[in-house]
Parts: structure tokens; C-alpha cells; sequence
């Protein structure tokens, strides 16, 4: 009788534990939905204990070994400096950090680079956690702005950067033309992602389909894009001159997953000072993160590099892409 209760009771819980899972998911609604999310993550200081000042994952080598968790996320930033060529370019380069959280990347580029950086979110609480990291005297300002529709004037910056911001975009081709509009004529635009392989040939099986719902629907994401697919994206904005180079890193990134968890298991003083508030949030997240481990482990998803250089003209085809135009 005392182990059918005990099996029992954990059966309730585990049902109990699965319905507020699905019921507190983060689904897209708007900008307002991302930025409220973000807010959230950046108010309670969970996140930021255990990802330190860079939202996003880390690069382990290849082949991937051990290394510490965030050292890795600091070594993605140069590992894609160094991909996108930006480590060939002068200091005073500047450069726009969209999507720039609390601005981990952005100092990283303007200390160690000397790059005059601006970042921005579209969430005030990380402008704000952004500033208060960055010491006096560096060449990194941050500011709220949308990058479906950046305030700044056409060809502003030489550099263009993003790392992990378009699975929030609700569409994809004017995500890619405003990227492009703000870099200057012959500058480069570097940009990281998660993205789903490429559905068009070969659709999501039974078992994808309700990964990648709740991929989407828990960390507010409209949609992800394809390497593939952005990558034309891009292109078929006019302002690319040449090839768009794109790479895949998901074998270099993949073990930040894991490393995300095992971080709440050895450093408990995170979720600790918190109280049960703190446990719950932190054990909240769990079942996402298995979920990216494994979407990024089968193929389901894809963590793309892209590269792309502003040509010097603006081709027609670039005023053709539909401003509701979305592409996997």
C-alpha cells in the first residue's frame, strides 16, 4: 500500500509538474512578449548568475572538449570575430550589437578590439543591467530599439553583429533587409543563430513537430529560420555583394545544453538565495533545455554562422521583399 501510494503520489506530481509547464510557456504574442520575458530573466538574476554577461552559448573547439562554461561563451565571441574577419578591422570600426542582451559581446568588441560599439535590445531591463556593467570609459553605449525597424538612418555602421536574436523575429526577410540597411557600403554583417533544419524538401516527422512547439512557445520564439533559407533571405535583399558564407557550429556549441544544468548542480547558491521561488525557476527551465540538447544532437536544429558584405548599390530586388514575406 506505502509503494503504490508512493508511486502514485509521484505520478500526480509529475502530471502536476507537466500541466504548469505547458501552462506558464512563453508564447510569442509581440515585441511587448519578448521584452517582458527578457525583463523578467534580467530582474530576477538567475540568468545572469549562471550565464554570466553572455546570454548564449559557448564555443568548445573542435572537436569539442571540456571547458569551463564561461569561458566558452567568452571564446564564442572571439571565435566569431575571428570567422567574420572582424579581427582584421581597425579600432574605432563601429558596430551595432543587435540583440546585445546586457551587453556581454559589446564589451568584448569594444575592449578587446577597440570597435566603438552600440548595443541594442528591445528590453529596457537589459539597457539598463547593460550600463551598469560597462565601466566608464569604454566605447560601448546601449539603447532599447527594435530590429524589425531600427531607428538608425540607412549604411550607419561598418560592422553589423547578432548572436541569438532572430528565433524572436516574426519575420524573417525584414529581419535580413534591416540588418543590411544599417551597414555602410562594403562593411559586414556577422550573424549567429539557432535555426531548424531546413523543412522545405523534408518536413518535420511525428516527433520533431512537438519539439519544436515547445522549443518555440516556451522562450517566446515566432519561428526559426534555416541556415538555408536566411541565408536567401539575405541574398534576395539586393545588398549583398558576392556569396553569403554560411557555417555550421552546432557540434561546437552543443555541450553548453548539459553544461547550462550541470552549472545549477554545482554552483546551488544561484537558485539558492532565492528560496523555493529561486528552485522552481531554475528546475522551470529544465525540460527546455533537454529539449534544444536534444533538437541540437538529431539535426532538428542548427546553430548557423552567417557572413554577408554590403555591395555598393541597392538593387531593385531589394524593394521586393513583401514586408509580411516570411521564410523556414
Amino acid at each position: 500500500m506505502t509503494f503504490a501510494f508512493g508511486i502514485g503520489l509521484l505520478l500526480t506530481l509529475t502530471i502536476i509538474a507537466i500541466a504548469l509547464y505547458l501552462a506558464t510557456a512563453r508564447k510569442y504574442q509581440s515585441a511587448d512578449s519578448v521584452a517582458n520575458a527578457y525583463d523578467q530573466w534580467t530582474e530576477d538574476g538567475i540568468l545572469e548568475f549562471y550565464w554570466g554577461e553572455h546570454i548564449h552559448l559557448g564555443h568548445y573547439g573542435s572537436p569539442p572538449q571540456r571547458k569551463d562554461f564561461l569561458q566558452a561563451k567568452e571564446d564564442f565571441v572571439h571565435q566569431m570575430a575571428r570567422w567574420g574577419g572582424l579581427d582584421k578591422l581597425p579600432p574605432g570600426t563601429t558596430v551595432l550589437d543587435v540583440g546585445c542582451g546586457i551587453g556581454g559581446s559589446s564589451r568584448i568588441l569594444a575592449k578587446d578590439y577597440g570597435f566603438s560599439v552600440t548595443g541594442v535590445t528591445i528590453s529596457p531591463g537589459q539597457v539598463k543591467r547593460a550600463e551598469e556593467l560597462t565601466p566608464e570609459g569604454l566605447d560601448a553605449k546601449f539603447a532599447v530599439d527594435d530590429a524589425m525597424a531600427l531607428s538608425f538612418p540607412d549604411a550607419s555602421f561598418d560592422v553589423v553583429w547578432s548572436i541569438e536574436a532572430g528565433p524572436h523575429m516574426p519575420d524573417k526577410a525584414v529581419f535580413a533587409k534591416e540588418l543590411l540597411r544599417v551597414v555602410k557600403p562594403g562593411g559586414v554583417l556577422v550573424v549567429a543563430d539557432w535555426n531548424q533544419r531546413d523543412d522545405r524538401q523534408n518536413p518535420l516527422n511525428f516527433w520533431e513537430r512537438p519539439v519544436m512547439r515547445q522549443l518555440l512557445e516556451q522562450w517566446s520564439h515566432p519561428a526559426f529560420s534555416s541556415i538555408e533559407g536566411f541565408s536567401e533571405l539575405l541574398a534576395e535583399t539586393g545588398l549583398v555583394e558576392g556569396e553569403v558564407a554560411t557555417a555550421d557550429w552546432s557540434s561546437e556549441t552543443l555541450p553548453s545544453w548539459l553544461d547550462t544544468i550541470w552549472q545549477g548542480i554545482v554552483r546551488p547558491r544561484g537558485w539558492m538565495q532565492y528560496g523555493i521561488a529561486g528552485f522552481v525557476k531554475s528546475v522551470r527551465e529544465v525540460p527546455t533545455i533537454l529539449l534544444m540538447r536534444l533538437a541540437f544532437g538529431s539535426g532538428l536544429c542548427r546553430f548557423g554562422m552567417f557572413r554577408a558584405v554590403r555591395g555598393e548599390g541597392v538593387s531593385e530586388s531589394s524593394q521586393a521583399v513583401s514586408a509580411t514575406a516570411t521564410r523556414s
